[in-house]
């Protein structure tokens, strides 16, 4: 009997946790970045943060934190590396945007940025991390931009098809044309 109490204490446990857990925020954070070249020796960092919240209360007093750029290396150019929401409704979106400059060449590795957000049902601050971005390749030396790249693509693809066809069409041009010496031959006979 005192087993089957604990059990039922268990599981009216396991759905009051799970009922909470159903009630709270769950913000996901997605960071982009996309680089540019304005003028020679220079690379423009663009970074795009969008925040989606998937839970089913709102998340308040939500913060952006992105300190991963060394401000020796990268410098501000446009936005800030942080931004305060006061609240994020369930369902909603929110996007951050920044840009950054540099003169350093190398490879980087940037870290997620840090959201913070407050839950009305508990007393802590709650924490998310945006995705990680791939290793990023500053001033790295970059092949030219093949043109006309789809039309070897084509021609590697249909070329001996193409040659084929114009054969075969040739062909029948030249059987179903009558020849013009054939019928001034025609014509003197008569």
């Amino acid at each position: 009997m005192a087993r089957c109490l604990a059990l039922v204490a268990l599981l009216l446990l396991g759905l009051a946790v799970a009922a909470s857990a159903a009630d709270a925020p769950f913000v996901v954070a997605h960071k982009k970045v996309s680089l540019s070249r304005p003028k020679p020796g220079v690379e423009r960092v663009a970074v795009s943060l969008d925040l989606y919240n998937q839970g089913f209360a709102t998340a308040y007093d939500v913060s952006i934190n992105d300190d991963s750029w060394p401000t020796e290396v990268f410098e501000l150019v446009t936005g800030e590396k942080s931004k305060t929401l006061e609240r994020l409704d369930p369902g909603a979106t929110a996007s951050h945007t920044y840009v950054l400059e540099t003169k350093t060449q190398g490879r980087f590795q940037g870290s997620p940025a840090i959201i913070t957000y407050r839950v009305p049902t508990k007393t802590a601050l709650q924490e998310a991390y945006s995705t990680p971005i791939f290793p990023l390749d500053i001033l790295a030396e970059r092949p030219p931009e093949k043109k006309f790249e789809w039309a070897k693509r084509l021609v590697a693809k249909y070329g001996s098809l193409v040659s084929v066809v114009s054969f075969v069409g040739l062909f029948i041009y030249l059987v179903a044309t009558p020849s013009k010496s054939s019928s001034k031959a025609s014509k003197k006979r008569r």
